[in-house]
């Protein structure tokens, strides 16, 4: 009898395992994204194939804000347009962002809008993406697939029956440069007077699902629209995380005006090509830009035929919202978080309490136990970063990426940390604490977590809370069985549960914060080791050989998976080591600087760079300590400056001054105290305790038109910087070798020329 029962409980184990390790995969295939639709497709139907001819235009030449390249990629979008039967509109306004400290960016932008009338509109649906690129990059993914997405919908929507709600195409101008063409278009643009519903298409890197990652504020309508759509991917996690970030995307101004709700979604694995120049079409993923198109058809058909007025309004309250397989997006409303979270903890004060009273274990143990749980998630956050300190110190360009050219091997390696830090923890300590001990030092951090997520970030509780109910009540009930495999059965389900949650968000995770920063994602993957351990402790065979062949394995995934990744991903032309180099000149004194923001200056940027210093003071958007070497002072103008009125008005001086680059420059920048107000190009610039820092992007040969007040009869200290082009060209300059490149920066290749005036 006792080797049948013993045969059993193995069976239901290794049965639990092989659904776990099932349900582990189909929760990764729900955060993929689907296979493209060919061109052939029915024209009601989005193709990314179909969609990647326009990627192909837009993405063949560097086009930032303001070049000739980006105007030709504004005639493109506007004859395709037309092409489609649509009546576009260039728009012209200067749009401005930033106000912390006074310092500001501002930039004349050229949106290109075009409207799809609606039947019987109730309010409009804005679908936005961004036509310009970063200052180096080509811009095929970011953001040429969001370009895309929209034509391609447009069409697909006028192969079909008119839908209810107005349809408002809005592409975007210098998004790169300061978000300018949306600001100004939520500021000035008569068809953004009344709000409505906006949907912006990003993306920040080459592949993966296209990830629902932001929303407005009281999201629960529009979050069950968008459960509709086919390939749901997106978790409320996810926007709680972006909103501690300080990151911004034309979605944001939007936001800050208050007049509309919205969901913003992008693909962000494959980042290295990010803002770089190998953000070419040849490294879209098709599946990607077919996942972003699915998703932006299903959901524009949905909301254009929906009550968008009331859409348009906040809802009550967030939903807590996560991909299950299949396809689905399981949701709850958010007033459920602390009822959930609370009864989370009780299940596993429960199942203490129980346990003692079955003499499974004594209460010194439990609380030692769960005072041992801390450890394997504080073992997991530090060892990925010792993990990505050894990848830095291996191959230190690393240290300048967000995740290397083909980071999938070093992010298994990173999860073979995990297993081996929390299976670490359990083995050693299950024959001192027994494992009743354990698995209920496991759930009740998960409990205390998910009470802690409830407070700060309300949307991310889940990823605790469930888990820790289900493995609790799983607890309680196998308690009760007689039976071993009935109690593995039991476990498993429970288990189950921290998989469906955690795996997802794991994956999705990993591409959104990087192996940099690979603690997040490694914490989780704990947090799912936690979940499991009910189900380890039954099924582990006792004795220190078992326990030492599973941590050994786990070891050995993580070594193995690390040195496939070193072998498979290396710096070559293709795939380039990041550097990134800019030059500073000062005309008053005949200074000059070579500048690099890298934290560890590679071997070809060391030819320029040898300390670390500060340059503030004479370039003020140069922040904080960089690394600098003296350059030969170049012989590049500085911008000027020409007073055309100077007038005391009362108690107050008012002057009207032309700035001019006097050289193709990316931006000009205007600094000065003492400063009551200023206008530029007919639009107010913050101005903060007097203090003025504001830039202007792209501006045009002739100067743009600056208006100042300060206190009558106050000089006015003016410094004056031009940021521009042309590295190669300056005296001193070595051509970067093959396998070292640029990296995706706004700073890349900057070249800088300042001068100070007394007016």
């Amino acid at each position: 009898m006792t080797q049948t029962r013993t045969r059993a409980a193995l069976l239901a184990g290794l049965l639990a395992l092989v659904v776990l390790a099932a349900l582990a995969f189909a929760s990764v295939l729900a955060v993929r994204p689907p296979d493209p639709v060919t061109a052939d497709a029915s024209a009601t139907e989005f193709s990314a194939d179909r969609a990647f001819a326009d990627v192909e235009v837009v993405g063949q030449v560097v086009h930032p804000h303001g070049s000739d390249e980006a105007d030709g990629v504004r005639d493109y979008l506007v004859g395709r347009l037309e092409n489609l039967g649509l009546d576009p509109e260039v728009t012209d306004g200067v749009g401005q962002s930033g106000r912390l400290g006074g310092a500001s960016q501002m930039a004349r932008a050229q949106n290109v809008v075009a409207t799809l009338p609606g039947t019987d509109p109730t309010a409009p649906i804005f679908l936005m993406a961004h036509y310009d690129s970063a200052e180096v990059s080509h811009g095929a993914n970011d953001d040429g697939a969001g370009v895309a997405t929209l034509l391609e919908t447009a069409s697909a929507l006028l192969a079909s029956p008119q839908l209810r709600n107005d349809i408002v195409l809005v592409f975007t101008d210098a998004e790169e440069t300061c978000l300018c063409g949306a600001e100004s278009f939520v500021n000035a643009d008569p068809r953004a007077a009344d709000g409505g519903i906006v949907l912006n298409f990003e993306a920040r890197g080459s592949s993966g699902p296209a990830i629902m990652f932001e929303t407005s504020r009281g999201n629960a309508d529009l979050v069950a629209q968008y459960a509709k759509v086919p390939y749901p991917v997106g978790s409320s996690m996810a926007v709680e995380v972006y909103r501690i970030l300080p990151n911004d995307t034309d979605f944001s101004p939007f936001l800050d005006d208050g007049g509309y709700t919205g969901l913003n979604s992008a693909y962000i694995d494959g980042s290295a090509v990010y803002h770089a120049p190998q953000d070419e079409p040849q490294t879209m993923d098709l599946r990607s830009l077919q996942h972003h198109g699915s998703n932006a058809l299903a959901l524009v058909r949905a909301l254009g035929d929906a009550d968008a007025a009331a859409l348009a309004q906040p809802s009550a309250y967030d939903s807590t919202y996560f991909p299950l397989p299949g396809g689905v997006l399981a949701r709850y409303p958010g007033w459920l978080v602390w009822p959930l979270a609370v009864l989370a903890l009780a299940a596993v004060a429960a199942l203490a309490v129980v346990t003692v009273r079955r003499k499974e274990s004594t209460t010194g143990r439990v609380l030692l136990g769960f005072a041992s749980g801390l450890l394997p998630i504080l073992g997991t956050a530090v060892g990925a970063q010792l993990f990505w300190m050894l990848l830095v110190a291996i191959r230190p360009g690393y240290g300048e990426m967000l995740d290397p050219w083909q980071p999938w091997w070093f992010r298994i390696a990173l999860l073979g940390v995990v297993a081996a830090v929390v299976t670490g923890w359990f083995v050693s300590l299950r024959g001192r604490l027994g494992p009743s001990a354990l698995v209920i030092g496991g759930l009740g951090w998960l409990a205390v977590l998910g009470l802690a997520l409830a407070a700060f970030t309300p949307g991310g509780a889940y990823l605790a809370t469930l888990p820790a109910l289900a493995g609790a009540v799983a607890g309680l009930v196998a308690g009760r069985r007689r039976t071993r495999s009935a109690g593995i059965a039991w476990a498993a389900g429970g288990a189950a549960v921290g998989v469906v949650v955690l795996v997802p968000v794991t994956m999705l995770f990993f591409p959104a914060l990087g192996l940099a920063t690979g603690a997040a994602p490694a914490v989780c993957a704990a947090l799912l080791g936690l979940a499991l351990v009910p189900l380890v402790a039954l099924v582990l065979p006792a004795g220190r050989r078992p326990g030492a062949v599973l941590v050994g394995a786990c070891a050995v995934l993580a070594v193995g998976a690390l040195g496939t990744g070193l072998a498979v991903d290396g710096f070559d032309d293709e795939h380039p080591e990041p550097t990134q180099l800019m030059y500073a000149l000062d005309a008053d004194t005949g200074e000059a600087w070579w500048v690099s923001g890298e934290s560890t200056p590679s071997p070809w940027t060391s030819r320029f760079v040898s300390e670390r210093t500060s340059i503030e003071d004479a370039f003020p958007r140069v922040h904080g300590e960089v690394w600098t070497g003296a350059a030969e002072p170049a012989d590049l103008p500085p911008p000027t400056v020409e007073v055309v009125t100077d007038e005391t008005v009362g108690d107050e001086r008012v002057m009207t001054l032309s700035i001019r680059p006097e050289r193709p420059v990316r931006y000009v920048e205007m600094v000065a105290d003492g400063v009551t107000s200023v206008e530029v190009e007919g639009r107010e610039a913050p101005v903060e305790d007097g203090h003025l820092d504001t830039s202007f992007a792209a501006p045009p040969a002739d100067g743009i038109e600056v208006v100042l007040t300060l206190p009558a009869g106050d000089p006015l200290e003016l410094r004056l910087l031009g940021g521009g082009e042309g590295l190669e060209a300056l005296p001193g300059f070595e051509p970067r070798p093959e396998g070292v490149g640029v990296m995706g920066s706004h700073t890349s290749e900057l070249v800088l020329v300042g001068t100070s005036v007394t007016l």
